[in-house]
């Protein structure tokens, strides 16, 4: 049992490092996502085909090696270094903040491009006729945007961003690639002690994490479910 307890505690911990990591690259993604999809839509070509390239390479290459770019690249070109971060984190020592916001900087913008193409896809599957009806009502702008376009743009969304936040959760343990001491990392650890089964009981955290957002996406899916096309 005080095995188990303390392989608990190791888990526990890469957990709440894969979870930082989890949190903030939805809160960095997200918006940065919707602000590539209006650069990207936009008819302005100067400003659409440069983003459209870097969408096309960040899609089309792994997240894995844009990992290793974003922490060795500055450092071997321009001899940038990551700077340190002071948090009051018990998670974070100054060697593992450094990979930790290279990591969040490559999942972050991977993340975006994949978001703002959703949501692009969301906001162009709205009929115009929806806003020109909102006209005829005399209705505002901001009250046709929030009222009739908002809700249908989030529930056309809402499952293709579900399995990109399925899939966040799972690849967080690529930041063990560069170091990052997260979930898969320091059950990993366990392995040079001997011991194997810590690696399935890792499973259980995403099993169980993931488990939540099903429902928590369900959930939100239901209250959605008045929008019927």
């Amino acid at each position: 049992m005080e095995q188990f307890a303390q392989v608990t505690k190791g888990l526990a911990s890469g957990f709440a490092t894969s979870f930082a990591l989890f949190a903030l690259t939805l809160v960095m993604s997200l918006p940065l996502g919707m602000l590539i999809a209006l650069c990207t839509g936009s008819r302005i070509k100067a400003l659409s085909v440069p983003f459209k390239i870097v969408v096309w390479v960040l899609r089309g290459t792994p997240l894995l090696l844009q990992i290793f770019a974003v922490f060795y690249v500055p450092g071997l070109l321009f001899g940038f270094a990551w700077p340190m971060m002071n948090t009051g984190w018990a998670w974070f020592d100054k060697t593992f903040s450094t990979r930790f916001i290279a990591t969040l900087v490559a999942f972050a913008v991977n993340y975006a491009t994949y978001f703002s193409e959703i949501f692009r896809g969301g906001i162009g599957g709205i009929a115009k006729g929806q806003r020109e009806a909102g006209k005829v009502l005399g209705m505002t702008r901001a009250q046709i945007f929030f009222r009739v376009i908002l809700l249908q743009v989030i529930k056309n969304i809402l499952s293709p961003i579900s399995n990109e936040v399925m899939t966040l959760v799972k690849d967080t343990s690529l930041a063990q690639s560069i170091g990052v001491v997260e979930l898969m990392f320091a059950a990993n650890e366990q392995l040079t002690r001997g011991l194997i089964w810590p690696i399935f009981y890792a499973g259980a955290f995403y099993l169980v994490f993931v488990g939540i957002l099903t429902l928590a996406f369900g959930a939100a899916e239901r209250k959605l479910k008045y929008f019927r096309i």
